[in-house]
């Protein structure tokens, strides 16, 4: 089996680690509610985007034979 000739230096290994490393994603304000909004996608609270109501929120159903405490 082959075997390297050298080892890699800490600063190339981490430097190829860097590359793998997770970024937090990049959110904006939604200007109808205030919450973080994605760019370019409507925003999950209001379901506005672009100054208009693309998803209507409504509330969640209950199942048959449970009542809301």
């Amino acid at each position: 089996m082959a075997l390297p000739k050298q080892r890699h230096t800490t600063e190339r290994r981490d430097r190829a680690r860097r590359e793998l490393e997770m970024k937090p994603t990049k959110t904006q304000e939604c200007k109808k509610c205030g919450a973080p909004v994605i760019s370019h996608r409507a925003c999950p609270k209001c379901g506005d985007y672009r100054g208009r109501t693309i998803l209507r929120k409504t509330a969640p159903k209950l199942a048959k034979g449970k009542k809301k405490a």
